[in-house]
């Protein structure tokens, strides 16, 4: 990943708990005897972790800055071993300047010896102010904000002194750590603010007219003391670099850090993403090789919602800390959705720290997961009989040998997830819509099926439908949309608002009923792909060993490559599955971009001793999807077969056709399903699909827009079907409504990709 330019980020650093479901108390009660088991007593581990949701005073409200803290400190505490007692938190009210400050001093400079591990997190707002030494060309220095950081008369743009903590303060603080061993994680921004669509963003507007208090200042002086450092020396050694150990920024200074809706509770877009990455690594990896595996996938999620948000890396590190670990931890273990946080009798409450984000409502329905040991042998069956943001609620159903005593820290995977029959497509009416456009909108909306309109607010949407006036026409094009709508029109927007569906739009006489009828096959549609790529992702969790990769047909170069992580491991087998860059293909926030007009290639290996059976979706930004494998319609289950150990090409040069990036332009997204059974009802649908167009005897990709619906319940009902089959000799029992989904039986992966001019 590009680290941050070495100003940068010294720019940036120069009751949500009941909402995820636990207690204040109830953590500190579980924690502790699985830190007596767990934790090191050295090198010492010391945690200061701040969120603040509840701002006042003209700053406007967050949702999951106190939900970051949650998740950092379970991360800590059953990841990496923190004791309880060392990892301190400040939230909401608690989270003054003094507070913060003192805490810091108190918590961390005073405790924190010569190779012990210090982490400091803080997800808020940050802000900017006039910088009196113009390290940077436009002569501001961001801050984070406190809680009581009031803005002048209570707007930024009234001017004047702030109680924020600015980023040549961080500096100083780091600077007094004892130890190199400082990780600094910072899930704010500081440009933009306000809102973009569904999303707050984590910044308040202030710039030039936002001043330091002259107590800021007076602090940054009596450090500089402290530490004999004098005001020439404070500026060239913070111009240089940061004063130690890492630096993560959520975003980079002019970019926007998101307070992200997940269903039942907020949180920060990259906190989020963070952690869980971190819950599923089983062994160690250079901080800067984990931090390009998740600036990706934020960007990713950002991307596809209209939003950029790139992570930021900055390290100084020592020489024997070059290649050194997240937290300045060592740890191997084995990758997890989920760990034991309490127990009582077969009762136990789960932290599901490294669910996969578009998953979370498949841990609703009485899923399962595998209990192990340190050795990763299973030692019970756990069912999730409910959960509340990321804690759950579950029993233990059977027991191995081993498994007699289960205690809170024992890790937990993922194997049976259980899919809802009435998933649903939440569109959003348009604020800007008057109350009479807005009713009929939602009347029609209602009218079909898995389809909910809801208000726009801080929630989880898909899509948003409205309608392009001029301001938002003009603010697109700004933003160098392409292929934009007349002004007047109906369509969907992606949930920032700042971003439009391609090819949603009608024309500008068209009634608000008129639209949303044309929109109904459409609709069916993206709720169909969001079945596929969200509920049946399963790259992290898949015990199948399969890899996947996107190639240039001219010379077969990889563009980008997945594959089954936990598939690789229980096959002992290791893979070079690091995405490799390629020089002729330009890579825009992570994703590949590929021009209309160049040839690819898929290349799929079965790594399993046992053959399987494969099908490849393309889904592209207008939410329409093609079928690339199989594409032998005369004989389509035995075309689907991947042999053992095999590695297939799509197409081949002797296949009779090829594969042409075409619009529309935006994200495409490829999905590769691999089963260890044939899928034939959904093999027959497709099948008939070929015969009503006349391509039974061809050999070619087929579109299934207007059955793709069908398609996907039929799939779902060929996994279920699957599933079902083998684990009933296992006492597994799924109730009905929901659709069962085996990780020993179903790899499920994506490819994302930008089609540009």
């Amino acid at each position: 990943m590009s680290h941050i330019k070495r100003r940068q980020f010294l720019q940036f650093s120069g009751s949500a708990l009941a909402t995820l479901g636990i207690s204040q108390w109830d953590i500190m009660q579980q924690g502790d005897r699985y830190n007596q088991v767990l934790a090191q007593n050295t090198p010492r581990k010391l945690a200061l972790l701040v969120g603040i949701n509840e701002y006042s005073n003209g700053i406007p409200a967050l949702s999951g800055c106190v939900n970051d803290v949650l998740m950092q400190q379970e991360l800590l505490t059953y990841r990496y071993g923190f004791n309880r007692q060392d990892i301190l938190t400040l939230t909401d009210k608690q989270a003054t300047r003094e507070n913060i400050l003192t805490a810091f001093a108190e918590h961390l400079i005073k405790q924190a010896k010569p190779g012990d591990v210090v982490v400091f997190h803080f997800s808020g707002h940050g802000s900017q102010v006039q910088d009196p030494d113009r390290d940077s060309p436009d002569g501001l220095n961001s801050t984070l904000v406190p809680i009581d950081g009031h803005l002048p008369l209570g707007h930024p743009f009234a001017g004047g002194p702030v109680e924020h903590i600015m980023g040549h303060t961080l500096f100083l603080l780091m600077s007094a750590l004892q130890t190199e061993n400082v990780t600094f994680v910072l899930d704010c921004c500081h440009s933009g603010g306000g809102t973009r669509g569904i999303f707050r963003v984590r910044s308040i507007d202030g710039g030039s007219l936002l001043e330091p208090s002259p107590t800021e200042l007076d602090y940054q002086r009596q450090w500089l003391g402290k530490l004999g450092m004098s005001p020439q020396d404070f500026i060239r050694k913070r111009r240089e670099n940061i004063a130690k150990g890492v630096a993560i920024a959520s975003a980079r200074r002019e970019q926007l850090a998101l307070d992200f809706p997940f269903g039942d509770f907020s949180a920060g877009a990259f906190t989020y993403l963070f952690t869980q990455y971190l819950w599923q690594r089983a062994a160690n990896e250079p901080v800067s090789r984990a931090m390009l595996s998740v600036r990706q996938s934020t960007n990713s999620l950002a991307w596809q919602r209209g939003i950029i948000q790139n992570p930021q890396l900055e390290t100084n590190l020592t020489p024997e800390n070059a290649n050194a670990p997240v937290y300045f931890i060592s740890q191997r273990t084995q990758p997890a959705e989920a760990v034991i946080t309490q127990v009582q009798g077969n009762r136990v409450q789960l932290w599901l720290g490294g669910l996969d984000l578009g998953s979370l409502e498949a841990f609703s329905n009485n899923p399962y997961l595998i209990a192990l040991d340190a050795n990763g042998n299973q030692r019970g069956l756990v069912k999730l009989e409910s959960r509340q943001g990321l804690v759950g609620q579950g029993t233990l159903q059977t027991t191995t040998r081993q498994g007699t005593g289960l205690e809170p820290g024992t890790i937990l995977q993922e194997r049976i997830r259980s899919i809802p029959d009435n998933l649903t497509l939440q569109i959003g009416i348009d604020n800007s819509l008057d109350n009479q456009t807005a009713q009929q909108a939602r009347q029609a909306l209602q009218k079909i099926p898995r389809i909910q309109p809801q208000p726009v607010r801080e929630q989880q949407l898909q899509y948003i439908f409205g309608r392009m006036t001029r301001d938002r026409y003009q603010q697109l094009q700004k933003q160098r949309v392409s292929d934009l709508p007349e002004v007047g029109t109906f369509g969907l927007f992606l949930p920032s608002l700042e971003e439009i569906l391609p090819q949603s739009f009608g024309k500008a006489q068209e009634t608000v009923t008129e639209a949303v009828q044309r929109l109904q096959p459409k609709l069916g549609s993206l709720l169909a792909a969001r079945i596929v790529k969200q509920m049946l992702g399963n790259t992290n969790s898949s015990q199948i060993n399969i890899t996947a990769s996107l190639n240039l047909a001219e010379d077969q170069k990889l563009i980008s490559q997945t594959f089954t992580t936990r598939g690789a491991i229980t096959k002992n087998t290791q893979p070079t599955n690091q995405p490799v860059p390629v020089s002729v293909v330009n890579n825009h926030v992570g994703i590949p971009q590929l021009p209309v007009g160049i040839e690819v290639t898929f290349a799929v290996e079965n790594r399993e001793n046992r053959p399987l059976y494969v099908t490849i979706l393309v889904i592209d930004a207008a939410g329409n999807m093609n079928v690339v494998f199989p594409f032998d319609w005369g004989v389509i289950e035995s075309a689907t077969i991947i042999q053992p150990m095999q590695k297939r090409v799509i197409p081949q040069s002797d296949d009779g056709f090829k594969l042409t990036i075409g619009e529309p332009f935006g994200i495409s997204e490829v999905l590769i399903l691999a089963s260890t059974t044939p899928l034939r009802t959904a093999l027959q649908t497709l099948e008939k699909i070929a015969v009503t167009r006349g391509l039974e005897k061809t050999r070619s990709p087929i579109s299934v827009n207007d059955e793709i619906l069908d398609l996907t319940n039929n799939l779902l009902n060929d996994l279920d079907a699957a599933t079902r089959g083998e684990i009933n000799v296992e006492g597994i029992a799924l109730p009905a409504g929901v659709r069962g989904i085996d990780t020993q039986r179903l790899a499920a992966m994506a490819i994302a990709f930008e089609v540009v001019s």
